[in-house]
């Protein structure tokens, strides 16, 4: 049977990061529903904000007032989910109720002081900066021999539960791994055990030569909708080389995960022209023995299925079974190739 005539049937793909399985069930696109494909109303953001938070200039919780800042500006999270002093909390540890406390840091990192602006209206040297703030703050955060992983992640958008528009990301520091990570440097590491290779460089190699799920690339980094995909327009950033975090990455590096990034956000933008929402982060190799086996990458989790007010929900079968995805990911590469790297905004200038 060919190979495209397969890809009708459902079948279940494996993910060897986390060594789970998606179900892919792509006939179900035959459905006679599918989403009228409609346009949100403009975002129509003023560049400043008198009553945002994180606007320059603005006061914060405490009070707390934000400087003049020009470019990016990172700041200790005035509500944090994680506390230095967490490392006192008594917790249990009998075999069914167990705990223990997590002490750690959380920050804010703003991308720019423009409250109208998301990453992809960025410039190339804009997101570079940013970069730059998320790579600085991970070697300082692991100066501290208390934190064991630096969780850098963006919710952009109100369907991700973003609670303010202006374009930010945060880091959360943990003294222990979290479960994703935990998986992922598990399954890295059995890998290298049995075959002597990067998994993610291995991978890598193998859908540079297939090139059918491959949506975006430079001289050092690609953007790839990964086959074993749950969410519809799921994308995975490697780096063309080792390396397990920010912090090993040269400043020529740097520039180009600054181009691919603005390239793949484009076009998540102009795929229904609206500001794409999605959580999107990094994965970087944990303070802890075996950690040189992580390769660094990045996440990007868009909730969007047919338009901009159609998203994907993780209910019934996904929360009670597996994963389950309809549009295949060679159809979402697709999709997202087909999508212009000039900003849908920009163009109707």
């Amino acid at each position: 049977m060919a190979v495209m005539e397969t890809r009708q049937y459902p079948h279940r793909r494996f993910n060897p990061l986390t060594g789970e399985w998606v179900l892919v069930s792509p006939h179900r696109l035959l459905r006679p529903w599918q989403g009228k494909v409609e346009r949100l109303p403009e975002d129509q953001r003023p560049r400043y904000d008198p009553d945002c938070y994180l606007c320059p200039g603005n006061t914060r919780a405490g009070p707390v007032r934000n400087p003049a800042y020009q470019s990016t500006f990172v700041f200790d999270n005035d509500f944090p989910a994680l506390l230095p002093e967490a490392a006192t909390f008594p917790g249990e540890s009998s075999a069914l109720f167990r705990s223990e406390g997590e002490p750690g840091r959380c920050q804010v990192v703003c991308f720019s002081p423009r409250h109208d602006l998301s990453l992809p209206e960025l410039s190339v040297s804009q997101i570079a900066a940013v970069i730059g703030a998320w790579t600085e703050q991970t070697r300082l955060l692991l100066e501290d021999p208390g934190i064991a992983h630096v969780q850098i992640f963006e919710n952009k958008g109100e369907l991700m539960g973003c609670s303010n528009p202006h374009p930010h990301s945060q880091i959360w520091a943990t003294c222990h791994l979290p479960n994703e990570v935990q998986k992922e440097l598990d399954h890295q590491r059995a890998y290298r055990e049995r075959h002597g290779s990067s998994l993610l460089l291995g991978y890598l190699a193998q859908e540079q030569q297939r090139s059918e799920r491959i949506v975006c690339a430079n001289q050092h980094f690609t953007a790839l909708v990964p086959y074993w995909a749950v969410w519809p327009f799921e994308t995975l950033v490697l780096p063309h080389r080792a390396a397990g975090r920010l912090t090993d990455l040269n400043d020529k590096e740097i520039d180009a995960l600054a181009d691919l990034l603005k390239r793949l956000t484009t076009r998540y933008d102009n795929l229904f022209q609206c500001s794409f929402p999605y959580s999107m982060g990094f994965h970087q190799a944990p303070r802890t023995e075996g950690a040189g086996d992580f390769q660094l990458h990045m996440h990007f989790f868009p909730p969007l299925l047919r338009s901009p007010v159609v998203r994907k929900f993780m209910v019934g079968f996904e929360m009670l079974g597996m994963p389950q995805r309809d549009l295949t990911p060679e159809q979402a590469a697709d999709r997202l190739r087909e999508s212009s790297e000039v900003h849908y905004k920009e163009d109707r200038r």
